[in-house]
């Protein structure tokens, strides 16, 4: 198959038709802007809509409508834009509807800068807004992966009826690798569910249940597919890991810096390895059943998934962290010396 030279957010557009979305709604915001310019281009020749709404509070619900419609639909945004969303995302979870949501993560909080960072996880993983909620989060490492991940994205959102998050970041937004893009598919028909205003049907999609004992049990009707998605579908990738005294944990940008300095320091005779995630939600906790002497996280924010990690090892070795913030990404040379100082007992943090 052919492989072609392309910017990962172009890519991320590209593999989102492929993948049969019909219906792209967003708002313009750096560094993920090059999505919404691929689609006003490229989405009409597929047969698609596509809207640059007044902001992403309406760009969310736009997609509320498509996706109860029964269409493939995806938003994509970065971090303060991701903020504005989340109360549509918590309508589309109570109503049980599937999407695609792309956050290129940048620095914050506040305006912060247009630099790549990592410091969404607590906002991607812990809650999409109010509510007891949750979607699948999906963490690309490389301009392939999230082409990859594209189709997976929708997959399981329909699988479950559940908006599915692909948490990315300015670098792999903005950097150009080769890919191979998939063969396009035709869009999947409406579902039995949707509101696509056949004759005859007469379907209501709705979050709200104003007895607090129908909320109840379809809160608890939630709780059990929560727990159907943690038990089939955590990701992750293991690297040189089956001997490691020393487990490196990073996603992102984060584990492509990480995997240098893994590599550097075995070259030095230092056992490590690296742990990556690929599901941020559910967080692969069983790819933490080994027995290293030390664990390492690594990531672009001050600390967040590094509590993910805490919570998997249990206790069994001790976690140390090393972050940088701010829009700072690590060299492969500082986290080299960050897992030396861990296997040497030494406090690491940001």
């Amino acid at each position: 198959m052919t492989r072609t030279l392309m910017k990962g957010n172009e890519a991320l557009a590209e593999a989102a038709i492929r993948a049969g979305c019909r219906a792209y709604f967003g708002y313009p915001i750096t560094p993920q802007n090059e999505v919404p310019e691929y689609m006003a281009r490229h989405m009409p020749r597929a047969g698609g809509v596509f809207v640059q709404a007044e902001s992403e509070i309406a760009a969310i619900n736009m997609v509320h409508g498509a996706a109860g419609a029964g269409v493939r639909a995806m938003a994509t945004t970065s971090s303060p834009g991701f903020s504005l969303m989340t109360e549509g995302l918590s309508y589309m979870i109570g109503s049980r509807l599937p999407c695609v949501v792309v956050n290129v993560m940048r620095g914050g909080p506040g305006l912060g800068n247009i630099a790549p960072a990592q410091g969404d996880y607590f906002q991607v993983t812990r809650g999409l807004g109010h509510g007891d909620t949750h979607g699948i989060v999906l963490a690309p490492s490389t301009v392939q992966e999230i082409v990859d991940l594209v189709a997976v994205a929708f997959d399981l959102a329909e699988r479950y009826r559940l908006p599915v998050v692909i948490a990315a970041d300015g670098i792999l937004g903005q950097m150009m690798e080769p890919v191979t893009l998939p063969e396009p598919i035709a869009p999947p028909p409406p579902p039995d569910w949707a509101t696509t205003g056949a004759k005859g049907s007469r379907r209501v999609i709705s979050s709200i249940y104003l007895a607090p004992e129908e909320l109840e049990q379809h809160v608890l009707s939630l709780m059990r597919t929560y727990q159907e998605i943690r038990e089939r579908e955590q990701r992750w990738e293991a690297y040189r890991a089956d001997d490691a005294e020393v487990l490196v944990v990073a996603y992102g940008t984060a584990a492509r810096v990480a995997r240098s300095a893994v590599d550097r320091v075995r070259a030095q005779g230092l056992a490590a390895g690296l742990i990556r995630p690929i599901t941020l939600w559910p967080f692969p906790t069983s790819a933490f059943e080994r027995s290293p002497r030390r664990w390492l996280a690594v990531e672009l924010s001050a600390g967040q998934m590094v509590e993910d990690v805490r919570l998997a090892v249990s206790g069994r070795a001790p976690v140390g962290l090393y972050g940088r913030v701010g829009g700072v990404v690590p060299s492969p040379a500082e986290v080299v010396e960050a897992i030396r100082s861990v296997v040497a007992g030494e406090v690491v943090r940001a």
